[in-house]
């Protein structure tokens, strides 16, 4: 049996999922991610808590930015900024 990992963790895929859909809601990254709402939720305040996300209110609705200047977290990484891992996967605008 094959064991299912990725290379990255569900905080760079929620970032290069918000990068390629910016108006994605909760229920849409979850589908994209394969993975629940809630877990979604919980990785959107670790990103904005660690500075990867800016938060604002438009309406009823959360909007996130992403600060790609925000320094990458691992210390085989920290010298890169998340502009940098998203634009090493392919940005899409």
């Amino acid at each position: 049996m094959t064991k299912k990992w990725t290379f990255l963790s569900h905080h760079a895929h929620v970032l290069i999922a918000l990068d390629r859909q910016a108006d994605a809601k909760i229920d849409e990254l979850a589908a994209i991610l394969g993975i629940t709402s809630r877990s979604v939720v919980n990785v959107l305040n670790d990103l904005v808590d660690g500075g990867y996300l800016n938060k604002s209110k438009v309406g009823r609705r959360n909007v996130y930015v992403i600060n790609r200047d925000a320094k990458l977290r691992h210390a085989t990484s920290g010298q890169k900024k998340v502009g940098d891992l998203i634009g090493s996967l392919g940005e899409f605008h």
